[in-house]
């Protein structure tokens, strides 16, 4: 019973919310490892543009709520998601167009373009915080739970009880349906292909007929879609704070750079151990062991809550060291 118990507590509190932050994560580093692979530069203001996106779907859900509509017991966010992606793909398409598509055709060295993807990032910060302000925002509505903790309890026997929140289902099921339809399109589809080829080489995707500024525009749509809905399923996880996804960017960086920058998959798979050893590195395991028969004097913490952002840190400035393409063998950073 114990074991049960030690058990039930893992999940509850490492692997379901290690699992659904990894999603986040995953859509994340995918949207990054689009854009370096294919555009060939760092867009630093990725977690900015999941913030903007995110805050147009706040705003959208707020207003869809005043009109009394709603989604039984899904969030309405997820209504709203759609339109909130066609407004920020609009936005950054326009910045493609006044930004970085004349350093494009003027082959500005890839550092010249990272930093300006870094002055766009603090104009979209301060765009947010215009648009919805700097406070907490908790924007998920519907039922709460899928199982509940009493409900568990009542089922199983157990002492240890467990919740699965109905965010974090829909984070899992949304993200799957995500990577499935992100494979099979750069796969099964004619444009998908004509981007894979562009990312590959360059010169000779033009010879053969591939449109660059189609390729750059399915690009940015892509990686966009990634981008809000990643930021939507965060916010609704957990909260909405404009901050946060700026603190955000370090993992989900360290998420593609892990796994292989410029390799889907490996985006993936990063997005996952980054989010795994976050939280089992800062999750106290005092419990689990005392299920197990021990009796530890401590903790077992490893690391404080506020070490999280490190963590992806060291994990990052290691692989860059021993081993730069990557997991999967993505392209050196």
């Amino acid at each position: 019973m114990d074991l049960l118990n030690a058990l039930v507590a893992i999940l509850n509190f490492v692997v379901i919310p290690a699992a659904a932050y990894g999603a986040q994560l995953a859509l994340g580093a995918l949207g990054v490892t689009l854009i370096y692979g294919i555009l060939r530069f760092s867009n630093f203001a990725h977690g900015d543009t999941m913030a903007f996106g995110t805050a147009i779907v706040i705003l959208l859900t707020w207003w869809l709520q005043s009109m009394g509509v709603s989604f039984g017991p899904l969030p309405t966010a997820l209504l709203a998601l759609p339109l909130g992606i066609a407004l920020t793909v609009v936005l950054a398409l326009l910045t493609d167009r006044w930004v970085y598509r004349h350093y494009r055709r003027v082959k500005a060295a890839p550092i010249v373009v990272v930093m300006a993807s870094v002055g766009v990032m603090f104009v979209m910060n301060g765009l947010t915080r215009l648009l919805i302000g700097v406070g907490e925002i908790q924007f998920a509505d519907g039922a709460r739970f899928v199982v509940s903790v009493p409900q568990f309890r009542a089922w199983t026997g157990l002492d240890e009880g467990l919740a699965l929140r109905t965010t974090q289902v829909i984070t899992l099921v949304v993200a799957a349906l995500a990577v499935w339809a992100l494979f099979r399109f750069l796969n099964r589809t004619r444009a998908g292909k004509a981007m894979r080829a562009y990312a590959d080489n360059e010169d000779l995707a033009l010879l053969s007929g591939i449109d660059p500024d189609r390729v750059v525009r399915l690009t940015w749509i892509i990686a966009i879609a990634l981008a809000v809905t990643a930021g939507t399923l965060y916010g609704l996880d957990k909260s909405f704070k404009a901050f946060n996804y700026f603190q955000i960017l370090l993992p989900i960086f360290a998420a593609a750079i892990v796994g292989g920058l410029g390799n889907p998959m490996g985006a993936i798979a990063g997005g996952f151990l980054i989010a795994f050893s976050e939280v089992a590195l800062t999750y106290p395991w005092k419990k689990i062991a005392e299920y197990l028969g021990f009796e530890p004097t401590g903790l077992l913490q490893m690391l404080g809550t506020e070490y999280k952002l490190a963590i992806s840190f060291v994990i990052l400035i290691v692989v860059l060291l021993v081993r730069p393409t990557g997991l999967f063998r993505g392209k050196a950073y």
